[in-house]
């Protein structure tokens, strides 16, 4: 399977708290940057942080029956990645939407989840497969 990155571009209030959360917390390596917006490595994604307008997320969908933030935009982590980062957002006080917990347990799609939001209000869904062959199982 090839690994196709995504870009995703999205509106914050300031680049100070930005960068303290993409880059320190989440880990995501910095790239380029002017006095307007900066580009950050989100596991192995591109994504872009615009000085704007935030749009808190306004809406919720189900899946299985669970409330999830809409819009949300993230990643796809290695299942020990997922656990350790859980555990570090955890440690930081990090107010999360869902907590980390498995979804279709059992089943071949089954999966770690957690939703939490940036300092914007920018909602972020991580997750891991415990069979990453899986990613589109239905």
């Amino acid at each position: 399977m090839l690994n196709h990155p995504f870009h995703h571009a999205f509106a914050v209030k300031d680049l100070a708290s930005t960068r303290s959360f993409y880059g320190g917390l989440l880990g995501c390596s910095e790239g380029r940057s002017s006095d307007n917006w900066v580009d950050f490595d989100f596991y192995g994604n591109q994504i872009t942080a615009h000085l704007g307008a935030v749009t808190p997320p306004g809406a919720e969908g189900r899946v299985e029956g669970v409330a999830v933030p809409i819009p949300h935009f993230g990643a796809l982590l290695g299942w020990e990645e997922f656990h350790a980062l859980a555990t570090r957002l955890q440690g930081a006080g990090i107010a999360f939407v869902l907590k980390p917990f498995i979804r279709y347990a059992g089943q071949p799609a089954e999966q770690a989840t957690m939703f939490f939001l940036d300092p914007s209000g920018n909602a972020l869904e991580l997750k891991a497969l415990r069979n990453p062959a899986a990613t589109f199982a239905r």
